[in-house]
């Protein structure tokens, strides 16, 4: 059977059938690859198709009026993207490549039909959609009420557990695979005021930096300074019927 990046998201939240997992692997036959820094889709675009992320890294932004970068998302291999397809015939975002990537592509009809055929799937789809909306929450009251230190501090947390759902064997030491300007363009924050921040999470025996790569040194302290909740590990889909 075919693997499916997006059936082994979902498999974290659900037991999937192999028909299933066959009906999921079909939404990324259609492969594209693009360089880093390459634009997938662009803010305005005509929206068709819907992607699944398979390998590599990639952000979703907004430009403001002002010029300005709002990161929304760092995306990971599993993400769907372009879901406001569903809803609009344009893109209110820009996706671009941080990395080398590979995505699978499909149209919308072929997610209509999937999810008209498999409706236990469809329900577990919105739901991994909600997480993805909650954690989005997260960080925009975050970005309003909390502290610099502490935005800083949640997104390398978040950013460890995304990359832990793809390997196991990651644990306190990972590489982010995002520079400074972009942490700062996710947190409200400039690169000047981010360095800052990382260097104080360094002198109060947070967190330990060597060249890109990040090690976590106290990570319950780090989760009570950035009051960071985990909504992929707290999610439940247990109302949802056993598999057939």
């Amino acid at each position: 059977m075919p693997h499916s990046c997006f059936a082994d998201r979902l498999g974290d939240l659900i037991t999937l059938t192999p028909v299933e997992r066959a009906a999921l692997s079909a939404l990324e036959d259609r492969e594209r690859r693009l360089r880093r820094g390459a634009i997938l889709i662009s803010e305005n675009d005509r929206l068709s198709e819907l992607y699944i992320l398979k390998q590599g890294m990639m952000m979703s932004y907004v430009l403001l009026h002002d010029g300005r970068r709002q990161i929304l998302r760092f995306l990971y291999p599993g993400d769907m993207m372009a879901m406001s397809a569903l809803a609009f015939g344009t893109s209110p975002e820009t996706m671009m490549a941080l990395t080398e990537v590979v995505v699978g592509s499909f149209d919308r009809v072929v997610l209509a039909k999937l999810l008209a055929d498999h409706p236990r799937m469809a329900s577990a789809i919105m739901a991994l959609d909600q997480i993805k909306r909650v954690s989005l929450t997260d960080r925009l009251a975050a970005i309003g009420r909390t502290s610099a230190k502490a935005r800083v501090a949640a997104l390398l947390l978040d950013i460890r557990n995304r990359l832990r759902r793809g390997d196991p064997a990651i644990a306190d030491s990972f590489h982010p695979g995002i520079t400074q300007e972009e942490i700062g363009d996710a947190t409200g924050l400039t690169a000047v005021h981010v360095n800052r921040m990382l260097r104080q999470l360094e002198e109060e025996g947070l967190i330990a930096r060597d060249g890109g790569r990040y090690t976590l040194l106290n990570e319950q302290r780090l989760v009570r300074a950035a009051s960071y909740v985990d909504r992929y590990a707290q999610a439940n889909l247990g109302w949802l019927p056993a598999a057939e």
